[in-house]
């Protein structure tokens, strides 16, 4: 499984880590959830369910990028992947 991550090139803190990313050689997929529908299908099915989302959820917020790291695992830090 590769690295994925959920985003939206709308978004800074996307964009930040994809900079991250890109400068550290991180080989990703980029899903943007603001240009598929299918991309937003599956980033919502996270963020609805996983744990690392409580909070966000509680204060009705986005939590992006979301990263789904190789081991199936999700973080919101980019820097978690470095």
């Amino acid at each position: 499984m590769s690295i994925i991550m959920y985003g939206s090139e709308l978004c800074e803190d996307t964009m930040e880590a994809k900079k991250l990313f890109e400068e550290n050689k991180v080989e990703y997929v980029f899903k943007d959830i603001t240009k598929e529908l299918s991309n937003l299908k599956e980033f919502l099915a996270i963020r609805d369910t996983n744990s690392c989302y409580s909070k966000i959820r509680e204060e009705h917020g986005i939590g992006m990028p979301c990263i789904v790291k190789e081991d199936g695992s999700i973080t919101l830090e980019p820097k978690d992947v470095l």
